[in-house]
């Protein structure tokens, strides 16, 4: 998955964080998660998209968007064989720009492979959500397995 930023937390004083989202054909999406404090909204511009809301699967397509409230146990994919390009939106902003960029960062120096499936990426990634656990939360894995991942990442001298 790709981000570009089209309108970032200072663009809107905080109170949403804006991206482009592109997801390649095949791919698997976060893992099943929460947004304490703030809604999540996918608006799809081409390809379609699978999300999945409080267990619910359901697909969208070009022009169609959904809505997750927070606190909602969500996730999102691609297992079609054409890119999905959405809109993606962060109510409010809180400190998402910067859980993107840090994992942005850690994936561009190759620290961290999506989907984290080696140890130092699974350390990594748990780092990153229990250092932003008032933007995301895992609920699958469990948050508190990742809070455990991640003082064993800090034990082993890993950093963010």
């Amino acid at each position: 998955m790709r981000w570009e930023i089209t309108r970032s937390t200072s663009d809107t004083a905080g109170q949403f964080f804006e991206a482009i989202n592109v997801l390649a054909p095949g791919s698997a999406g976060p893992p099943l998660h929460t947004h304490p404090f703030a809604e999540e909204s996918y608006e799809v511009l081409a390809g379609t998209l699978d999300v999945c809301v409080d267990g619910t699967w359901q697909q969208l397509g070009p022009g169609q968007s959904v809505t997750v409230p927070p606190g909602t146990p969500h996730t999102l994919r691609n297992p079609h064989e054409t890119e999905v390009r959405l809109v993606n939106v962060h109510k409010p902003a809180l400190e998402f720009e910067p859980f993107f960029r840090k994992l942005q960062a850690l994936v561009v120096d190759g620290r961290m492979r999506l989907p984290p499936k080696d140890f130092q990426s699974l350390i990594l990634v748990s780092m990153l959500f229990v250092a932003h656990e008032k933007e995301i939360r895992s609920a699958n894995p469990p948050h508190n397995v990742m809070r455990i991942a991640a003082i064993l990442g800090k034990l082993l001298g890993y950093r963010l």
